[in-house]
């Protein structure tokens, strides 16, 4: 297992982590991703741990805190052996109190995910979204009580825009507040949207890349065919209205191009999708989620090699997009790319 520093911070996390979204099952979107037992998913860290993955990422919005709790009970026994990271901000209950990232909600909020974790301080805290209603001052001041309390190690953000991340950079450094060190971000072979403003932005101000749904929520297994029904075992019969939006014949160019790889590597078309991940910039390391051991046993052969040149060149190509506005012009205007290379 590679082990990459996390942004611009001291912490080295290796370069797959276990999401754990497929732990407990609780309520129809959960239940579609998983619901591994405190049994199984103690198996599953058993099986991340001999192989070196030893950062597990959940959220207290997972399965009503049942994933934290399930964690928990995993690694107990050998905290000292693993890194936890969390997330918090999204609503987990009715009322003005259950959600958003003000004092209150945040301080509460860290309490009762560690005692569900059962622990006494988590290695990197996320939040998990924006919360436009508290100010970015308050919320970073609150970051850094919980720090100093020994609450929390690092600091870190999910699904921010641009200017939301770079506000509160900004900020955090004029106040010697705790700066945030992760993005974890959507990012795949047919979702690149990370690039045209969050991955440079994160080369720099080190800011380091947490990938979550590597797979294109699932479209990317090598299950899904041009001309082909969607498979009744796919967690899309559930969850297709709430993944990110990707064009099928993109999606199709794709899965062609990762086929004629994957006959020339010998390896998985999971494999490959999660290898071109860790060969971009500000990646530091990919979520992997298995619903079993089969699935986790795949996911892991995705690290101890790497694609060559010209195959990563005919996966970006199948892959690409053009950007929205302003973004295109640095992309395709000589004039432009010259004052700003693209990082990719």
């Amino acid at each position: 297992m590679e082990y990459r520093r996390l942004g611009a911070s001291g912490l080295k996390v290796p370069s797959l982590s276990l999401g754990t979204s497929t732990f407990g099952g609780q309520g129809s979107f959960f239940s579609a991703l998983g619901g591994s037992s405190k049994n199984e998913a103690r198996r599953l860290v058993d099986i991340c741990l001999d192989a070196g993955v030893n950062m597990f990422d959940s959220a207290d919005v997972y399965s009503n805190g049942a994933a934290e709790e399930i964690l928990g009970a995993a690694v107990k026994g050998r905290r000292d052996k693993v890194l936890i990271s969390t997330k918090t901000g999204l609503p987990t209950a009715r009322g003005p109190f259950g959600s958003g990232t003000s004092r209150h909600r945040l301080l509460t909020a860290v309490d009762d995910a560690l005692k569900r974790l059962g622990t006494d301080y988590i290695d990197l805290l996320q939040l998990h979204g924006f919360d436009a209603s508290t100010p970015i001052e308050e919320v970073l001041y609150t970051l850094d009580l919980l720090v100093r309390a020994g609450k929390l190690r690092y600091v870190g953000v999910s699904n921010f825009f641009g200017w939301h991340l770079m506000k509160s950079l900004a900020i955090a450094e004029r106040r010697g507040w705790p700066r945030y060190v992760a993005h974890q971000i959507y990012y795949s072979l047919i979702g690149r949207d990370y690039e045209w403003e969050l991955m440079p932005l994160g080369l720099d101000q080190g800011v380091g890349a947490i990938v979550w749904s590597p797979l294109g929520w699932g479209r990317l297994t090598g299950k899904i065919r041009r001309g082909q029904l969607l498979p009744s075992d796919s967690r899309l019969n559930q969850t297709a209205q709430l993944s990110p939006p990707v064009d099928e014949e993109r999606l199709y160019r794709v899965v062609d191009a990762l086929d004629v790889i994957a006959s020339e590597t010998g390896k998985t078309i999971p494999q490959i999708a999660i290898a071109w991940l860790l060969s971009r910039p500000t990646v530091s390391s990919v979520l992997i989620g298995a619903r079993n051991e089969a699935q986790l046993r795949d996911n892991l052969g995705a690290v101890g090699w790497s694609l060559e040149a010209e195959q990563v060149r005919r996966l970006d190509e199948a892959s690409a997009v053009m950007p929205a506005y302003p973004y295109y012009s640095y992309r395709i205007e000589k004039g432009f790319n010259r004052l700003n290379p693209p990082p990719v």
